[in-house]
């Protein structure tokens, strides 16, 4: 199976290093999208000598995403890809689990499930979570039990028909609606996730108005 694994990164100084070394036990093909980082992390991505894509500026976790996914269409035959975040809150442990739910559920994406191992996850996330998840399995007409997990595979197949349209949080979204609107088959797997010191960059005002607007627009638009 052709993979690679696709991290975006902003300030991951301290985390990026160790993640690397970690997934380099299950492969060497690692794109990393560096967003503007302000400390030394561009430096450490060089010295591990994996592909970087860099921004000049801070552009956010969607337009990394759309960036790393179309450098993929555009120069690799890669026909899968493993998106991780770089806080080191995604255990690399995972990675056969993925390829191996491609296989054995037929799935063109494949998303963590956290929620069966949600005793350190902090309550606002849970609930959080848990509306988000129902709500789009509603509307995706499929079984999604943790839609807001970064921890996905995507099929190439996917990545060249779905036409991602925004640039924030969102996309992760986007791409789950407008995948099942196409009848890609949307599956699971049971990951547990380490919760530390880290900050979620997430704005709980501003990134549940554009989901809410990004749901009214596929609502309507069906």
């Amino acid at each position: 199976m052709k993979f690679c694994i696709l991290i975006p990164v902003f300030n991951g100084a301290k985390t990026i290093k160790p993640l690397i070394e970690k997934i380099r036990a299950f492969t060497d093909d690692v794109i990393v999208v560096d967003d503007g980082s302000t400390d030394n992390t561009a430096l450490i991505i060089k010295e591990l000598k994996v592909k970087i894509i860099s921004h000049e500026t801070n552009k956010g976790k969607g337009e990394s995403l759309k960036n790393g996914f179309d450098y993929i269409l555009k120069n690799t035959d890669f026909e899968y890809v493993i998106v991780m975040d770089a806080d080191a809150q995604h255990d690399p442990r995972f990675i056969p689990d993925f390829l191996k739910a491609v296989h054995q559920k037929k799935a063109d994406i494949v998303i963590g499930n956290r929620m069966e191992y949600t005793h350190n996850m902090p309550t606002v996330r849970k609930l959080t979570n848990k509306i988000m998840s129902f709500i789009i399995s509603k509307v995706t007409k499929q079984y999604i039990p943790d839609s807001q997990c970064g921890y996905r595979l995507l099929k190439r197949n996917v990545l060249e028909r779905v036409k991602i349209e925004t640039s924030k949080y969102e996309m992760e979204s986007e791409i789950l609606f407008k995948a099942a609107k196409q009848n890609f088959k949307i599956d699971s797997v049971e990951i547990s996730t380490v919760y530390k010191d880290q900050k979620s960059n997430i704005n709980p005002l501003v990134d549940t108005f554009r989901f809410i607007r990004l749901l009214i627009n596929f609502v309507l638009k069906k």
